[in-house]
Formats: C-alpha cells, sequence, structure tokens
C-alpha cells in the first residue's frame, strides 16, 4: 500500500501543480474546453493514462468543464501517486 502524504508534502507538492487545491482527502482541479467534444478529447487522454498508472481519477464533465478529483482510497487520502497523475493530467492538457 501506498503511505499518504503529510499536510506539509501536500502543500509543498501543490506548489509544482498549478490549479490543483486540495478539498479533505482529495486533490481536484477544473479544466475548461473550447467545446464539449474538446473536454471528452481530455477525458480519453486521461483515460488512457489512468489505466496505465492503475491509478483513476474521478471524472465530473459539465459541457466544456471537466473535473479531475484525485486520491488514493486504499491509503485514506493523497498518495505520491494522486500528484503523479495530476502532473500527468497536467501535461496532457497541454497537448
Amino acid at each position: 500500500m501506498t503511505a499518504r502524504l503529510s499536510d506539509l508534502e501536500i502543500q509543498r507538492a501543490l506548489g509544482a501543480l498549478p490549479g490543483w487545491s486540495r478539498r479533505g482527502t482529495v486533490l481536484t482541479k477544473t479544466y475548461a474546453w473550447p467545446t464539449f467534444a474538446r473536454g471528452i478529447e481530455f477525458v480519453n487522454r486521461v483515460a488512457k493514462a489512468a489505466d496505465a498508472a492503475n491509478h483513476h481519477p474521478d471524472i465530473d464533465i459539465r459541457y466544456s468543464k471537466v473535473t479531475c478529483t484525485l486520491s488514493t482510497h486504499d491509503a485514506g487520502g493523497i498518495t505520491e501517486k494522486d500528484l503523479e497523475l495530476a502532473g500527468e493530467i497536467d501535461r496532457l492538457a497541454e497537448g
């Protein structure tokens, strides 16, 4: 099992993850796209990356806005796996 991060570790890591915020035991970020179709393309890229990492975010789609929420449920909070996937999701949003 992956170890849950301390509050300080999470705060430090968020400095390198612009737009991500902590909400209790989860990390969350909303991405805005010019069209619904572009948002869905992004979701498909995230799904492939999440499957490859065997770590899956909760994804909420509201027209052209996509919110990704990360938490490691078996650890009971935020772990390094969440930070890594958050960084990968940001990279996918750029391209």
